[in-house]
């Protein structure tokens, strides 16, 4: 059934056919849904068969993802985030290692961006995702969380009240009021361990994008050139969807912003990346864009440097090997790592 369902989801093109009748061929496919967002496949395959079957490879290694680290939906037979969650300060849960593997390295993630990326903060996300929820449905009475509420639901945020038990492989929150929420590294850590599985199976000249999250893999056609990827322009008025065009092999491109997720209360947008120092949207910058290789650490470091001031992250980026990072100020002007200008196409 479920390839049955999928089959319909999956819309595939042929986008350049080599002359040569050996040579593979550039196709390109889409599904939806999973991560609540556009898988994008773009793979150089012998054949259509070929590129199916690693399009439902994809899509089929991605859903065990999206189910693990769901924290609004349950699956039967499946212990994932929400029920992690929903057994806060009950009793531990029996998880997957998938899980375990992903707090693991959310947790090196944590000390790595001097705690402005806290898998913990589920309870202060959670409200914002509720006011803005009803903000969007309501515009006219769209109001903000009361800073009392939010710093009450902070109080639950502590990563020591984490308890993972790989032995047995459970994990457990202490605190009954707190609230795991992955979403600043889930996707961008399943898209790198989907791109490993997919290297495995021999897969080795394809462009994924999980909802903007950008992984490539080798090079395209024959020539096994870079891939061309945008930087998005985070101006919504401007004709100019892309900042710069980056040539791009075995790296990931993952960019967070103000564009995306957002509500407006009295005039003013409110965007979901939200500062774990004021509780409120970080307001540094538009947009920032990290490339590296590592998805999840894209991910992580994309969300990382937006939530400080530009002298914090660029001394970040610049204390990690094969890193770069490109941030937007709200003027438009654009600042960028040593190594940025040197993936730009030309």
């Amino acid at each position: 059934m479920k390839k049955h369902i999928f089959a319909s989801l999956l819309i595939i093109t042929i986008l350049i056919t080599s002359s040569c009748s050996q040579a593979p061929k550039k196709y390109e496919g889409s599904f939806l849904f999973l991560f609540n967002t556009v898988t994008e496949i773009v793979a150089y395959t012998k054949n259509e068969d070929e590129f199916k079957e690693l399009a439902n490879f994809i899509r089929d290694e991605l859903e065990i993802y999206h189910q693990l680290y769901d924290k609004y939906n349950s699956y039967d037979g499946i212990n994932n985030i929400k029920t992690i969650n929903d057994n806060a300060g009950i009793e531990p849960v029996k998880v997957d290692s998938k899980i375990i593997d992903l707090l693991k390295y959310s947790i090196k993630g944590y000390e790595i961006s001097k705690g402005t990326v806290n898998i913990g903060m589920g309870s202060v996300l959670e409200m914002w995702h509720d006011y803005r929820t009803e903000g969007i449905n309501d515009p006219t009475n769209a109001k903000l969380p009361p800073m009392d509420l939010l710093k009450e639901a902070n109080n639950h945020t502590n990563l020591d009240n984490l308890i993972i038990d790989e032995a047995k492989s459970t994990v457990f929150l202490q605190d009954k009021d707190m609230s795991l929420d992955v979403g600043a590294i889930a996707k961008g850590y399943a898209t790198e361990q989907v791109t490993k599985a997919a290297i495995d199976r021999g897969y080795t000249n394809l462009l994924l994008s999980i909802g903007g999250n950008v992984r490539a893999i080798g090079g395209k056609g024959k020539e096994n050139a870079p891939w061309n990827v945008g930087i998005r322009n985070p101006d919504k008025d401007s004709d100019q969807y892309s900042l710069f065009t980056l040539a791009l092999k075995d790296l990931s491109l993952v960019s967070s912003g103000d564009y995306e997720r957002y509500y407006t209360v009295e005039g003013k947008e409110y965007h979901h990346i939200i500062d774990p120092d004021t509780l409120m949207p970080a307001n540094y910058f538009s947009a920032v864009s990290i490339i590296c290789q590592d998805s999840g650490m894209a991910d992580t470091l994309s969300t990382a440097i937006y939530n400080m001031p530009y002298d914090q992250g660029i001394a970040l980026i610049e204390s990690l090997e094969d890193t770069e990072a490109l941030w937007v100020f709200h003027d438009g002007s654009m600042k960028f790592s040593k190594g940025f200008e040197a993936l730009v196409k030309k």
